[in-house]
C-alpha cells in the first residue's frame, strides 16, 4: 500500500452511508462533575475524524467511551446504525473498535514480533504450550509490509525503533486483529517533524484502505493535513463540527487557540 499526503480531490467516501460509529448527544458525568455534554459525531469508513482540544477538553473521556472502557451517562452510541453499549474494551475490540494509546502498551525489550502478538500469540498445533515463533515473525513482516512499513528485522527490540515506527507497528497490529475503526490517541504528540510525517502517512494509508480513523490531537496542522471531518472540544462541550472543505487551517488554528477569547485578550493588552 502506498501512502500519500495529498488531499483527496473526489467527494468524501462516506456520502450518505451509515457511519461505522456515531455518538448522539452523549454526556458523561462523574458525580457532580460533567466531563462531556451533548457530544455528537460520526466516524465513516474511509475517513479521518479529527478530534481536537486542549488539555482537559474531554478527549480522553471521549476515547474511553468509544473504546468501551467507560459508558456514557446519557445519549446513544451507535455501531453500524444500531444502538450499542460496550461492556469492556475487549467487547469493543471484538466489534472492530481498536484503540492505540499514546503509551502504546509495548514491552520495550521484547522484539517487534513478540509485541505485535502480545497477548494473542500463535501456538504450534502439535505442541499447544509452545509458541510458533516462525509463524509470528513471518506474519509480522507481511502485515507491516502491507502498511508500507519497511522493517526488515522484526527481531530487534521494539524499544530501539523510533517513536514514529512504534506508532506504525501499533497501527498495523490493530488492523491485523480485525479493527474497522482505529482510535489514535495523540500519536504525534511526542514526535519530531519527520517522525510525525511518517505517522501521518500511515494514517492516510489506513483511511485509503477503508478504515474509519479517529485522530485525537491538539495539533490543528496535523489534523488539517489528514482529516476529513473535525470536532473541537472545549471543557467537555462541542465547540466545532465541520468538514474539511468547510474550514481553513487558519480558522481551525484560531478556534483551537481560543478564538474570541484570544481576540479579546489581544484587545485588552492593546495589541
Amino acid at each position: 500500500m502506498t501512502a500519500t499526503m495529498d488531499r483527496p480531490t473526489e467527494e468524501a467516501p462516506s456520502g450518505g452511508k451509515v457511519p461505522l460509529v456515531e455518538l448522539k448527544d452523549v454526556c458523561k458525568t462523574y458525580g457532580n462533575i460533567t466531563a462531556l455534554k451533548d457530544i455528537s459525531l460520526r466516524v465513516h469508513a474511509g475517513e479521518v475524524t479529527g478530534i481536537l482540544g486542549d488539555n482537559g477538553a474531554g478527549k480522553s473521556t471521549l476515547i474511553k467511551i468509544i473504546a468501551g472502557l467507560h459508558q456514557q451517562t446519557e445519549g446513544e452510541l451507535l455501531l453500524d446504525g444500531e444502538p450499542t453499549r460496550f461492556t469492556s474494551p475487549a467487547d469493543a475490540l471484538d466489534k472492530g473498535i481498536a484503540t492505540v494509546y499514546q503509551n502504546l502498551a509495548v514491552v520495550p525489550l521484547m522484539p517487534v514480533w513478540r509485541n505485535f502478538f502480545l497477548g494473542q500469540e500463535i501456538r504450534k498445533k502439535s505442541f499447544p504450550w509452545a509458541l510458533d515463533s516462525n509463524a509470528m515473525r513471518a506474519t509480522t513482516l507481511t502485515e507491516l509490509s502491507k502498511m508500507g512499513i519497511d522493517l526488515p528485522d522484526v527481531d530487534v527490540p521494539i524499544g530501539s525503533l523510533s517513536g514514529g515506527q512504534r506508532q506504525c507497528v501499533a497501527i498495523a497490529r490493530a488492523v491485523f486483529f480485525g479493527a474497522r475503526v482505529l482510535i489514535l490517541d495523540e500519536p504525534t504528540a511526542a514526535l519530531g517533524v519527520k517522525q510525525s510525517g511518517v505517522v501521518l502517512k500511515y494514517i492516510t494509508a489506513a483511511k485509503e484502505a477503508g478504515f474509519g480513523v479517529v485522530f485525537i490531537t491538539h495539533n490543528p496542522h496535523h489534523a488539517h493535513m489528514v482529516g476529513d471531518h473535525f470536532v473541537l472540544l472545549n471543557r467537555g462541550r462541542q465547540k466545532l463540527d465541520c468538514a474539511y472543505d468547510e474550514i481553513t487551517l487558519e480558522h481551525l488554528t484560531q478556534q483551537m487557540a481560543g478564538g474570541d477569547e484570544l481576540e479579546a485578550l489581544s484587545h485588552e493588552l492593546g495589541r
